[in-house]
């Protein structure tokens, strides 16, 4: 098992699913919060279950004795290839669920997450001999700007800690992301794909609020 979360870490890492596959394995490598960190965009967003800035969470955060185990199982990217949201299981030691990671290829190449998010469910699935991906058509961008000026034009929410609700797109505008958190923790992730006629939903997942402790 170590060997293979090795060979995974040294594998090239050109599209989402390659940096999802990399991040996992160095969860169990280096730690799960060290990783989290490591591939972590400066101004990622993770749900504690409010909205939080990921590195100003995970700064000197200890590591849990075992790392949770995920891998992707779909990947929705954009026409650029430069975006993508990546979903599928977790396993932890005695508990499973579903995660939603938003991935973003920065101008060096190298891949950050920006947004993550889970939840916790009874079963979890087996991992996928290959993850599906789609991607956006390039088609029609004249009438895609339109679409999203009329429907999704709307500024991030992000203060200090960021707000419960953010909004983020693809450079090119074939991808579109969407989060609110209400303020018991109950959490809706959407994302939306350019078809080349019009934006069609690919995610759409509710979290209900943890229970009260």
């Amino acid at each position: 098992m170590i060997a293979a979360a090795l060979l995974l870490a040294m594998a090239p890492v050109v599209t989402a699913v390659d940096a999802e596959r990399a991040f996992a394995a160095d969860a169990q490598r280096q730690g799960q919060w060290t990783a989290f960190a490591k591939w972590a965009d400066p101004t990622a967003v993770m749900f504690t279950p409010q909205a939080t800035w990921a590195q100003v969470w995970l700064k000197g955060r200890a590591n849990p004795p075992r790392a949770v185990r995920w891998w992707a199982e779909r990947s929705f990217v954009s026409c650029d290839g430069r975006t993508a949201a990546n979903t599928g299981p977790w396993r932890g030691p005695r508990n499973g669920g579903t995660f939603t990671t938003l991935w973003l290829r920065q101008a060096s190449g190298a891949w950050r997450w920006t947004v993550d998010g889970g939840d916790e469910v009874s079963r979890v699935g087996r991992v996928p001999a290959r993850p599906t991906v789609r991607r956006a058509s390039c088609a029609n961008a004249e009438l895609r700007r339109k679409q999203i000026e009329a429907a999704y034009d709307a500024p991030i929410n992000r203060a200090s800690p960021p707000g419960d609700t953010g909004f983020t797109r693809a450079a090119d505008g074939t991808l579109l992301y969407q989060w609110k958190v209400t303020p018991d923790g109950a959490r809706h992730q959407l994302a939306k794909l350019w078809t080349g006629q019009r934006f069609v939903t690919v995610l759409d997942q509710r979290i209900a609020a943890p229970p009260r402790r």
